[in-house]
C-alpha cells in the first residue's frame, strides 16, 4: 500500500496496489522463517509464520538461555539519572515513580547489553542544609551535637517554619548555604553527619526495592564547575546579570543561573557540570533523566542550553543524546495528591509497610488449607506486596497521573501483579506435578505448536525481543506490562484448551509451559518484581 503512492503515475507495470503486493509475494525468496504468503484486497501481503520455525526458535533460547533473545541497541554505555531524593528529608511516595521506572529502565539497558551508570543525583547542598545548620546552631550554640542531628526529620519542620517566617533567619541560612559551598570546614562537618544518617534511611528502601544506585549529588561536581564555566566563558556564552553569572538561551526567557551574585550555585549549575562530566569522563552516549514531570521546562532549557554549547548535536535522536523521562503525580483514591491522614505526603517506607500488611492478610485468607512456614509467608507477602505496588505504578503510560488504591493493585483479577504471579505460579505447579526432570526434556524433547492456542502463545514468546527493544528505545515500561499481562492470558487460553500433564503432546507441552515461565520471570526481573513458585 505503501508501495503503490510512490510508483503511481511514474509508468510502470503496476496499475494498482494489488499488483504490487502480488509481485512482492510472486519473488519472495523462500526461507524457513516463512511458511506462506498471500494477497488481500485491496493490496495487503499476508504473511504467516512457519510453527516449525517458531518452535526451533524457543527450544533454543530454552537450551540457550533468555539472553540469546536480548534486542542490541546501537549505544554502549548509558547514565540512567533516577530515584535523586533530597538529602535531610524523607523519601515519600513522590520518589517511588523515580526510583522504580528508573530502575526498570535500567534494567532493559542492562539486559540489551549496555553499560548502565545508575546515578542517584541527590540533592546534598542546597538551601535545606543552609536551614537546618543555621537551626542547629541557634538551638545548640555549643555545638550541633549528634543527638540533635540523629533525628532531622524532628528538626526539618521548625527550621522551615523559621525559614519561611523569619527573613533575619532566611538570609542567614541563605549565606550558610555559600559557606558549605565554598567548604567551610565548620559547616562541612555538620553538613556531612547529616548526609550520612539520610543515606541510611534511603539504603533501607533501596534494599526492600532491590534497587541499585551509585550516588553521586550535587556535590561530587563542584570540582568541575570552575572548568565548566570556563568553557562556556570562553564561548562568549556568560553575562553578568544584576552581579550573577548567567548563560541566555535562546527562546528561553529565564536564563541559565551559573553563579548567584552571593557566589552560591544552582541547579543549573550542577546539572550542566554533571552533563560535562557524563559526556567528558564517563563517556557515555546516552543520559536519561527520570523526574516528575513538573521539572520539564527546567530539562527542555537545559538541554537547549547543552546544545547551544554544542556539547550535543541538535538532531535529538543523534548520540550522545539526551532523554527526560517524565512522570505524572500519584493520586488517592479520592483524585487528590496522596496524603496520609495528617495530610502529609505519604512517606516510602510506610506505603512499602502497608502493602506488605494487606498482602500477607490476603494470603492467609485466600490459603487458610496451606501450609505456610512464617519465612514463606513473609517472603511471599513481601514479594507480592512490593511487586503489586510496582506493577500498578507502571502499568500504564508514566507520563499521566495515577490512582493509588491498595484494593486493586492487590486483586487476584485483572492487570495486578498479584494475577501475574500467580499465574507464574500455576506454571511452576503443573511443571512440579508432571514429575518430569524439564532440563532433560529441554534437550531430548521437541516442541510443537499445532493447537491454535500453543501457536498464539508461541508467537507471544516471539515477541518478547522486540517488545523489550521497542520499550527501551522508547523508555516506556508500561509496553513491558502490557506484554506480560498478554503472555499470561494466552496462557490462560492455551491451558483452558490443551491438556498437558497426561496428554499425549504432554513433553511438548511441558516445553511451552516452561518457556512461557522463563519468559515471564525474566519480564519480572526487568520491573524489579521478585517471582513467587507457592500460591
Amino acid at each position: 500500500m505503501g508501495l503503490w503512492s510512490k510508483v503511481k503515475g511514474k509508468g510502470t507495470e503496476f496499475t494498482r496496489p494489488l499488483a504490487i503486493a502480488q509481485a512482492l509475494v510472486t519473488n519472495l525468496p523462500t526461507c524457513d522463517m516463512v511458511e506462506s504468503c498471500s494477497v488481500a484486497q485491496p493490496g495487503y501481503v499476508n504473511v504467516i509464520l512457519s510453527a516449525k520455525w517458531m518452535a526451533k526458535s524457543i527450544e533454543n533460547m530454552l537450551i540457550n538461555g533468555i539472553e540469546t533473545w536480548a534486542p542490541t541497541l546501537p549505544v554502549k554505555t548509558a547514565v540512567v539519572d533516577f530515584s535523586s531524593p533530597n538529602i535531610a528529608k524523607k523519601m515519600h511516595v513522590g520518589h517511588l515513580r523515580s526510583t522504580i521506572i528508573g530502575d526498570t529502565i535500567a534494567r532493559m539497558l542492562e539486559y540489551s547489553n549496555v553499560e548502565v551508570l545508575r546515578r542517584n543525583h541527590v540533592g546534598d547542598w542546597g538551601t535545606q542544609f543552609g536551614m537546618l545548620i543555621e537551626y542547629l546552631f541557634e538551638k545548640f550554640p555549643d555545638s550541633a551535637t549528634e543527638t540533635a542531628i540523629e533525628n532531622i526529620q524532628a528538626l526539618y519542620k521548625p527550621s522551615k517554619m523559621k525559614f519561611d517566617a523569619d527573613p533575619e533567619f532566611k538570609q542567614k541560612a541563605q549565606k550558610a548555604v555559600v559557606r558549605l559551598q565554598g567548604e567551610d570546614p565548620v559547616y562541612h562537618k555538620t553538613w556531612k553527619k547529616l548526609c550520612e544518617i539520610s543515606r541510611k534511611d534511603y539504603a533501607e528502601i533501596y534494599q526492600r526495592l532491590r534497587v541499585e544506585l551509585e550516588e553521586k549529588g550535587e556535590s561530587f561536581y563542584k570540582p568541575y564547575i570552575a572548568k565548566m564555566i570556563e568553557e562556556l566563558n570562553s564561548k562568549g556564552l556568560v553575562e553578568e546579570s544584576d552581579g550573577a553569572q548567567v548563560m541566555f538561551i535562546k527562546d528561553f526567557k529565564t536564563p541559565c543561573m551559573l553563579v548567584k551574585s552571593d557566589g552560591g550555585f544552582t541547579y543549573d549549575t550542577t546539572d550542566l557540570a554533571a552533563l560535562w562530566y557524563r559526556l567528558n569522563k564517563e563517556k557515555a552516549e546516552w543520559i536519561i533523566y527520570v523526574t516528575d514531570a513538573g521539572q520539564q521546562e527546567h530539562f527542555d532549557r537545559f538541554f537547549k542550553a547543552a546544545r547551544q554549547v554544542d556539547w550535543l548535536p541538535d538532531n535529538d535522536e543523534t548520540y550522545p543524546r539526551v532523554s527526560h523521562v517524565k512522570f505524572g503525580v500519584v493520586k488517592g483514591e479520592d483524585g487528590k495528591r496522596f496524603r496520609n491522614r495528617d495530610r502529609e505526603i505519604v512517606p516510602l517506607a510506610d506505603l512499602l509497610d502497608e502493602a506488605k500488611t494487606r498482602s500477607k492478610a490476603a494470603l492467609i485468607e485466600r490459603a487458610k488449607d496451606k501450609e505456610w512456614t512464617p519465612e514463606e509467608l513473609d517472603q511471599t507477602a513481601e514479594a507480592i506486596g512490593y511487586g503489586a505496588v510496582k506493577n500498578a505504578d507502571m502499568k500504564k503510560n508514566i507520563s499521566t497521573d495515577y490512582r493509588f488504591s491498595y484494593d486493586e493493585m492487590l486483586s487476584d483479577k485483572g492487570n495486578t501483579a498479584v494475577y501475574l504471579l500467580y499465574a507464574h505460579a500455576r506454571i511452576c505447579s503443573i511443571i512440579q506435578k508432571s514429575g518430569k526432570d524439564i532440563d532433560e526434556l529441554k534437550k531430548t524433547g521437541n516442541l510443537v505448536l499445532d493447537h491454535a492456542n500453543e501457536r498464539a502463545l508461541g508467537l507471544h514468546l516471539l515477541q518478547f525481543a522486540e517488545t523489550v527493544e521497542e520499550a527501551c528505545t522508547k523508555l516506556l515500561p508500561h509496553m513491558l506490562c502490557e506484554y506480560l499481562y498478554d503472555l499470561s492470558e494466552h496462557y490462560t487460553k492455551f491451558y483452558s484448551t490443551c491438556q498437558v500433564n497426561g496428554s499425549a503432546e504432554e513433553t511438548s507441552r511441558l516445553l511451552l509451559c516452561e518457556a512461557t515461565a522463563i519468559v515471564m520471570r525474566k519480564c519480572f526481573h526487568l520491573l524489579g518484581i521478585t517471582p513467587v513458585y507457592k500460591i
